[in-house]
């Protein structure tokens, strides 16, 4: 993780542990409508602004980095950082003055001096409201007193009296008054009244009114903001009322309801001052955040602009880089810098152009010289090596690596000589031009006929393999003894065995002594001769083994004709035979292929018995037989769990090798040159868990001209 995606994180854990921070704050406070301290809220908002500002910067670098794709992206951080820190530092400056004067002024207009402004203005104008109740109630009483002395000695209908009433309520500064009487059915009737609006069907007084006074009430008040209205009692026991009523002045009671309007207003203000607060402060952390991610947009916008340019020379000179040198750049040529690095570009990316295209065509007649040259080397046969002085290999061929390198791969160029080939090295040091070497590969002796020539860079060693030339020559040889052998010991056989058989058939009855030991003798001479025209037969078989005649044969009947003479043969040994999938019929001769599975079963056998000499009582010996079908081979895999294969076996397909006491060392060469005969091979080889295995592939049509081909396929 680098420095700058650790710094995001870090930015992102501050953030969040501030956020949470502010949040325990504001609701862990005693009043949750109490302003926060300015000094408080402002350092509230620095501590989550600064992270979250960087936040911001952070993620426009990375979105620089992406939209450079790696190659300008130094230019696009550095304006993108001064964009940012331009727009920043300002901001956050700003967001903290501006948190800083708000707090001031809320804390100004809500101190408890405001308040009691306004609480007083408030009171001033209800004390007014209350006294002019008050007022009206006085004079409403005051009035019934003075009503009920003057009634005393006037009538209600006289005119002095109602002279007396009218100057009460002007006097009083009334503005209606009425005496009222309560019938008893229940009803007011008017008993005199002083009302300029002349309205003789306003309720005056209702029930309410009536029983609060009959409670004991001296007066009852009623007031709205346009009036208000007392009642007072004359006489309770004849049901006798006082009604006065006084208007407002609308003036004054306009400023009244305006000022409980203000007082309200402010009250409600004060209720909301804390979220006013906290989201004017919300209002700032987002405007900020704002401007700076417009900052970083304008900073990422300006660097495309400019850095384009840059960007495509960058990219014309990686496409130079990579073989392209007919790119021209077709942006800016104007006279400013930008304009004269294209031109520059240009001109040089033209004459790198014509040069490479001059390499191009001497490097492409080199080619086709030195392809030619590779051609014919990799198409002859012989193993070529070329080493310099030092002995390092400067070139080796197919042949060459298929001998002397183990496994597929490239040539070994520039290994030393006498790591591949410690053979060949030993004959470049002793100088001599030429030589027949042995080497080992894959468990098979081969013979090379080694050839060397001085060149001016060091040496070119040339070899063939021999091995399949002289094991021709020997097997051509032997096939020559054998008929000599065959024939010089073929025709005394004869007259032995009939003077034998005529010998103990004539004198067998006239020998009184020692008969045991002449028919003892006789039989001997008999039984050697036999094991000695067996002898002269391999000979024979392997001297003029006929030509094959093919035929279509079904290859798991013949398999299992063959294997069944062997369980017969040898029912101490467990025999087994398994297919995989379809096998075909082949082309072959069913005598030389019966004659060589029964040989390949055969040793097997001898192997399994020799085995058993040294085998607890319970072994068992065991033989497996598995035909496969690969391409247009058929492979029949003949293993045991016997003695195995010795150390030289890869001579134990040449005549007369064997490891049996009376064996003649011709069987397997039989089967190899069966086999052979029938376009395929044999091969041996010694089992991980003991044993040995032979592998005969035969051409499923040995006339088919890629039967070579299968055949190596198959391996």
């Amino acid at each position: 993780m680098n420095l700058f995606l650790w710094l995001e994180v870090l930015a992102a854990i501050s953030l969040v542990a501030m956020l949470g921070a502010a949040w325990f704050y504001l609701t862990g406070r005693s009043d949750p409508d109490e302003l926060v301290p300015s000094v408080e809220a402002a350092m509230l908002l620095v501590g989550t602004l600064i992270p979250a500002l960087a936040l911001v910067v952070l993620w426009g670098r990375r979105i620089a980095i992406r939209r450079a794709g790696g190659t300008t992206a130094r230019l696009h951080v550095n304006m993108v950082f001064f964009f940012s820190l331009v727009a920043a530092i300002p901001t956050l400056i700003v967001a903290v003055f501006a948190s800083l004067l708000f707090q001031s002024g809320v804390e100004f207009w809500f101190s408890s001096d405001s308040r009691g402004i306004m609480e007083n203005a408030n009171k001033v104008a209800e004390g007014f409201y209350n006294e002019n109740q008050l007022d009206v109630g006085n004079n409403t009483t005051a009035m019934a007193v003075d009503l009920r002395y003057f009634l005393e000695e006037n009538s209600v209908t006289s005119p002095e009296f109602e002279e007396f009433f009218g100057l009460q309520v002007y006097y009083r500064e009334l503005n209606e008054s009425a005496i009222l009487q309560l019938a008893p059915d229940g009803t007011l009737r008017t008993a005199a009244i002083v009302d300029p609006q002349d309205d003789p069907d306003r309720v005056r007084i209702t029930p309410q009114t009536i029983g609060q006074l009959k409670s004991g009430e001296p007066v009852v008040i009623n007031a709205t903001p346009e009036r208000v209205e007392a009642v007072s009692t004359l006489d309770a026991d004849l049901g006798v009322y006082l009604y006065a009523a006084r208007n407002s002045d609308p003036d004054v009671m306009a400023l009244y309801s305006r000022a409980e309007n203000v007082v309200n207003d402010y009250d409600a203000l004060i209720s909301r001052m804390r979220s006013l607060q906290l989201r004017y402060n919300l209002a700032l952390f987002a405007m900020s955040l704002a401007l700076v991610g417009i900052a970083v947009w304008a900073a990422l916008r300006f660097a495309d602009r400019q850095v384009k340019p840059v960007a495509e020379l960058a990219a014309a000179a990686r496409e130079i880089g990579s073989g392209n040198y007919a790119i021209r750049v077709n942006g800016r040529t104007g006279p400013d810098e930008i304009g004269l690095l294209n031109r520059a570009f240009n001109r040089m990316s033209q004459q790198i152009e014509r040069q490479t295209d001059a390499l191009i065509g001497a490097n492409h007649q080199l080619d086709e010289r030195r392809t030619f040259i590779e051609a014919v080397l990799q198409s002859i046969t012989a193993g070529i090596i070329s080493v310099d002085p030092a002995g390092e290999v400067l070139l080796m061929n197919q042949s060459a690596q298929e001998l002397l390198v183990s496994g597929e791969g490239e040539p070994p160029i520039g290994a030393s000589l006498a790591d591949v080939a410690p053979q060949f090295a030993e004959l470049v040091e002793s100088g001599k031009d030429s030589g027949i070497l042995q080497i080992s590969r894959d468990s098979e002796l081969l013979t090379l006929a080694v050839k060397l020539t001085r060149s001016a860079g060091g040496r070119v060693i040339t070899f063939e393999d021999i091995t399949r030339q002289l094991l021709d020559q020997r097997q051509a040889a032997w096939s020559d003894v054998a008929r000599h052998i065959a024939h010089e010991i073929k025709n005394p056989l004869t007259p032995i065995q009939l003077a034998t058989e005529r010998l103990k058939r004539r004198y067998g009855r006239q020998i009184v002594e020692d008969v045991a030991l002449f028919d003892e003798l006789t039989g001997t001479i008999i039984r050697q001769v036999g094991d000695l025209r067996k002898m002269v037969d391999e000979f024979s078989s392997f001297a003029r083994l006929p030509k094959p005649v093919f035929r279509p044969e079904d290859p798991l009947d013949l398999a299992r004709q063959a294997l069944f003479l062997q369980e017969v043969g040898h029912p101490e040994i467990s025999y087994g035979f398994t297919a995989s999938g379809e096998i075909p019929h082949i082309d072959c001769d069913r005598h030389q292929f019966g004659q060589a599975m029964t040989n390949v079963l055969k040793n097997a056998a001898e192997a399994i018995d020799a085995r058993r000499r040294d085998a607890p009582l319970d072994w068992r010996g065991r033989v497996n037989v598995e035909v496969s079908l690969h391409g247009q081979t058929l492979q029949i895999d003949v293993s045991d769990n016997g003695i195995g294969l010795p150390q030289g076996r890869e001579n134990i397909i040449e005549p007369y090798v064997t490891t049996r006491e009376k064996g003649t060392g011709l069987g397997l060469a039989i089967v190899k040159k069966i086999v052979e005969e029938h376009g395929g091979d044999l091969s041996f080889a010694n089992l991980p868990e003991g044993g040995a295995k032979a592998t005969l592939r035969f051409a499923v049509d040995p006339a088919a001209p890629d039967r070579n081909h299968d055949s190596e396929a198959a391996e």
